[in-house]
Order: C-alpha cells, then structure tokens, then sequence
C-alpha cells in the first residue's frame, strides 16, 4: 500500500528546503522532486535577497530531503529516486556543483547533519534504517535499523540524539542516541506522522499526524507524549520559530500555514499559502517563512 505522504508528493515539485548563508549571500537550495510522470533530478539555488533562481544543480532521481552543513560549505541531497533511489548528493557551495555521490540505503527521505558536521544521518524509507554518513571520508559508518517506513528527521540542538517519524498507521517516532549510533526509544504517535523537529532548547519534539490531522508534543526528558494539538487537514513539514515560542504547519489539505503557539498548545493564526503547501523553512535570522 502506497504510503500517505508519497501520495500528497506526487503533486508538489518543491518538497523540502534548507537556507544556508554564504559569503556573499543568503541562499536557498529547493530539491525538485518529480511525480509519477516526471522525474526530478535538480535543485533549485535561489538569492534569498532578490528572490531569484541563480543556478540549476542536477543531482540524482527524485532530489527529496537536503540539509547544509553547519560552516555552510557544503549542501547534502537526498536522491530517492522512486523508491528504488540509494544516493546522497554532495554539492559544493562555492560553485554549485556535485562534488560527491555517496550509496545509502533504499529510497533516503529525510536528512539531517550533526552540529559539529561530522555526521549526516539519512532516513531509508524502504530500507527502515537511517544511514550514518562520515562527513571526512564521504562514506556510510554505520547503518541503524528502526521502524517501519521512515520518512523525516530531526536532531537535538547539543547533537546528542536523533528523532526518526516512522509513518505507518500506528505511527512512532525512533530516538537514536548519536554516542553509539543506536536506538534508545520508541515512542507512539499519531497515525502517519510525517515533519518532525525538535525545539530549539531539545524540550520538545513536534511530529505532524498527516492521515490523524494533528501534530503530537513530545517531551524529550520522559519521551512521553504531553500534548495532541489539532491542526487541520493533512499537516506536512514543520519548523520552530528561532525562539521557539512558534511552530509552523503546513497543513497539505486546506493550503494554509497553521501557526501554533507553544505556551498553550493551541493553533494561535493561520496563513493561506499556495496549492499544496509540503517543505517549510525559516531565513537564518527568522523574518522570513518559506
């Protein structure tokens, strides 16, 4: 059975974005995922200032998760190639181009990198593992078997764990414990979760139920559930406000933002976007929602 979150895909080409400042600029890079009839393999480079396209990167199949590293030097792709995918893109942020191929597991969604940029840690959605990139040698140091079809990731601000959304219809979440690189919990969720990001202090965790329509509170010191906050029709990525006092939502199905506000646990405002909102982003100074 086709997953909830490949469905809602197939009908956005941008699905996930990381901002990165360089030198000379601020500059998103947008993986553009392809549908049933067309293939992606590029990412998008965009001037944040002027908003403006500057280059076209081709990567892999299916361009889908992207992280950046920490000093800004480099861009990390993963290329899920529809569902039959297994690489990682490395691009080189001084000229843009691919500087590296790396082979994970099977169909890589979401990616992260460690905040000392060490470690990149993917999500193998057909694979239900998470692959464990050396960033020195470019190669896999380890692979971490978890839950069932794991799509998105998140880590902890101090890189000591990594939380993993295993969308299936008894939805969980899996802790990886970054000294060793294994599982230390498993914690249920909602059915499909599908974004997921940790606060900016690592209280929390926010995981957005696609099918449940609502977004579960983690609490990281128990790895218990200490909320469920109703959002709206099928909730995609997710992303916290520098201060973490906001959470934002894109909700799939009605092509708005939900904006919730952490003190109470409760959706504060909504913003009506495009068709089919799915990636979301914050500017590295925090004025801008992409």
């Amino acid at each position: 059975m086709k997953k909830v979150n490949t469905i809602f895909k197939t009908v956005t080409l941008v699905v996930a974005f990381f901002l990165v400042t360089n030198a000379n600029a601020q500059t998103a890079y947008i993986t553009n995922y392809g549908n049933n009839i067309v293939l992606g393999t590029t990412v998008s480079v965009i001037d944040v200032g002027t908003n403006t396209v500057t280059a076209t990167i081709p990567v892999g199949t299916d361009p889908l998760g992207v992280c950046v590293s920490p000093d800004g030097t480099k861009v990390y792709v993963t290329n899920e190639g529809g569902g039959v995918g297994n690489t990682v893109s490395v691009i080189n942020t001084a000229n843009n181009t691919v500087s590296a191929t790396i082979t994970v597991g099977n169909g890589p969604w979401g990616i992260t990198i460690s905040p000392d940029g060490s470690k990149v840690y993917v999500v193998n959605d057909y694979s239900g593992t998470v692959s464990v990139i050396n960033t020195l040698t470019n190669s896999v140091s380890a692979t971490i078997t978890i839950g069932n079809a794991p799509v998105s990731i998140s880590i902890s601000p101090d890189g000591s764990k990594v939380y993993v959304a295993n969308q299936n219809s008894a939805g969980t979440v899996s802790v990886i414990n970054t000294a060793n690189d294994s599982v230390s919990a498993t914690i249920s969720v909602g059915s499909y979760p599908g974004g997921i990001a940790v606060s900016p202090d690592g209280s929390k965790v926010f995981v957005a139920n696609i099918v449940g329509n609502t977004v579960s509170v983690i609490n990281t010191f128990t790895n218990i559930v200490s909320a469920t906050i109703p959002v709206g029709s099928h909730p995609q990525g997710i992303c916290f406000s520098l201060d973490g006092s906001k959470v934002y939502v894109t909700v799939n199905g009605t092509n708005m933002i939900s904006v919730i506000d952490t003190a109470t646990n409760t959706v504060s405002a909504t913003i009506t976007v495009g068709d089919s909102p799915y990636g979301i982003s914050l500017s590295p100074d925090g004025s801008k929602l992409y």
